[in-house]
């Protein structure tokens, strides 16, 4: 793969971390006017018309029937265990503590690439994931003074879940980013997430009282749709297009970084020496993780001798 087109899945897997750093807060305010069902609906449902908009002025692309179940099971991982499954749980736990679960992610996907990839775990590969953890971690604990920390444990367990389905979706079906654009998987795999979930949310929807609600948290709604679901994905897809699903998963520590730059320009946090060294900390993991050795360049090292 050429220079160029590793830096634009660079930019697009920390384009789309920055959007979910931004969820824990904003998803998490919303949910004092909204359900966690309905905000998950608003936002398959909002996604979806937004895909499908945009596919309009895009190539289309056929999509066969094997591939369309692979995008059903895709959607199922990506979506409706994923962040159906960590709303919910953000509604239960803090999110310090979601915060904190989800640097398991890059964790998972080294494992789950390694069993079904057959990618190598390399000392390199392993440093750099304990190093962005490191990273994450002391940036997390070190705002938790100033966070909620009433979490609870089902709620973290939901949120483990999500960031293993998550990790499951960049590994098994990579293989459908290299045959269709994201604006193609993405359009079918959020409306097969609506149909899904609108059934169980029917009831929820159908009693908000719309009078109301506050235009706050009509405005976090279009972000969690916009932001977190319509542009995330969209770059998600691309980056996994470009990148080794472990470095995909290696940006998920941008998240904590985003959050707490949120809070000190929101005056809810302010910057210190120590959020500044897990910060460096996460970009050293980062491209530790990045220089590491992949499944091909071994099996090229072992032509050329």
């Amino acid at each position: 793969m050429n220079s160029g087109k590793s830096l634009q899945g660079h930019l697009f897997a920390l384009t789309a971390n920055v959007m979910w750093g931004l969820m824990s807060p904003i998803g998490k305010s919303s949910l004092q006017e909204f359900t966690a069902t309905s905000v998950t609906t608003f936002r398959m449902v909002g996604a979806a018309a937004a895909f499908w908009i945009l596919s309009i002025f895009c190539r289309q692309e056929h999509v066969n029937h094997r591939d369309m179940l692979k995008i059903f099971f895709a959607s199922l991982f990506a979506l409706v265990f994923n962040q159906g499954v960590f709303i919910f749980g953000l509604s239960l736990t803090s999110p310090i503590d979601a915060s904190i679960v989800t640097t398991t992610l890059p964790i998972v996907t080294m494992i789950v690439a390694a069993i079904y990839l057959k990618e190598p775990i390399t000392n390199k590969k392993v440093l750099g994931i304990f190093v962005g953890a490191m990273g994450a971690l002391m940036l997390i604990l070190s705002s938790q003074s100033s966070g909620n920390g009433n979490g609870n444990i089902l709620g973290d367990l939901l949120c483990l879940l999500a960031q293993i389905s998550f990790s499951i979706y960049l590994t098994v079906f990579k293989g459908l980013s290299q045959r269709y654009s994201a604006v193609t998987i993405n359009k079918w795999m959020f409306i097969y997430a609506s149909l899904c979930y609108i059934p169980f949310s029917y009831r929820d929807i159908s009693v908000i009282q719309w009078n109301s609600v506050s235009g706050i948290a009509i405005a976090e709604v279009l972000y969690v749709v916009l932001g977190g679901s319509f542009i995330a994905y969209l770059c998600i897809m691309t980056a996994q297009k470009l990148l080794r699903p472990t470095v995909v998963s290696m940006y998920n520590y941008m998240q904590p970084i985003v959050a707490t730059i949120a809070a000190i320009i929101m005056g809810l946090g302010s910057f210190g020496w120590q959020k500044g060294i897990a910060i460096a900390l996460v970009f050293i993991g980062v491209y530790i993780v990045t220089q590491s050795k992949s499944r091909a360049d071994f099996e090229k090292a072992g032509k050329e001798l």
